[in-house]
């Protein structure tokens, strides 16, 4: 699939009280999580899904962008939920699981939470030297794709665009402090052989949130593009009872 197609954002609008806000991850598309957006959208749930700057177009324009670019269209969404849900839920893949846990502890109307291999933290000791590396090197291997079911790939840049990931350890430091700010309910859905984002952020995440109810699915085939993989009807079911129980 032509990555500006892949990108586009997806939107569902209903006579529903209740919406779904699905994120993206870092050099993915839409499209990455457009199968979960659609299955909650065929519940009769409003939904957006909006493509973050500098993605779906090509990898130069993630060196272009800031973090708090993402944060705004994040929020531009959620604004567009509220005109028409009540009850508003936030999914999100990777770094789309950071923007849902931003908005987590920004928004504490927000009912709950669903994350899927989400990283808040990078503890690479190469990571403090991103703003020098940024300078020299525009662009490092691609982490996209990363799935298992070899009939599947993932919409995504073939080139990690190092600057864009200086801005996404910016976004992760934000998060990372706040997370004793988010109360509401979560799942974390994690994938036991995840080639990108490390188990730690599971343990990390569930220990530092002040939620009373938080449950951790481990998925047993497939890798970190969950959401397009062997388990994606398994986390569909799941986040449809936890929409249905949270409400």
């Amino acid at each position: 699939m032509d990555i500006k197609e892949a990108g586009k954002s997806f939107s569902s609008v209903s006579d529903s009280e209740v919406g779904v806000l699905v994120l993206q991850g870092f050099t993915g598309t839409v499209y990455s999580v457009i199968y979960l957006a659609k299955f909650v959208a065929n519940l009769g749930y409003n939904v957006e899904a909006p493509r973050l700057s500098g993605h779906g177009t090509k990898w130069q324009d993630l060196n272009r962008v800031k973090y708090t670019d993402w944060i705004g269209d994040v929020e531009t969404a959620y604004k567009k939920l509220q005109d028409r849900s009540k009850k508003i839920f936030v999914a999100g893949l990777s770094m789309g699981g950071a923007l849902a846990l931003y908005m987590l502890e920004n928004y504490p109307e927000i009912k709950g939470g669903i994350l899927i291999n989400h990283i808040v933290m990078l503890k690479d000791p190469r990571v403090k030297f991103l703003p020098i590396i940024s300078l020299f090197v525009k662009s490092m291997k691609a982490i996209g794709s990363d799935i298992k079911d070899p009939s599947v790939k993932e919409p995504a840049y073939d080139r990690t665009p190092t600057r864009g990931l200086y801005e996404m350890v910016k976004l992760l430091n934000e998060v990372e402090k706040n997370l004793h700010k988010v109360t509401q309910p979560l799942i974390i859905f994690k994938s036991r052989y995840d080639h990108v984002v490390p188990m730690e952020n599971v343990d990390y995440t569930f220990q530092k949130v002040q939620s009373e109810e938080k449950k951790v699915v481990y998925l047993e085939d497939s890798y970190h593009v969950a959401t397009m993989d062997f388990d994606k009807d398994m986390i569909n079911a799941f986040t449809e009872d936890f929409i249905k129980l949270n409400l």
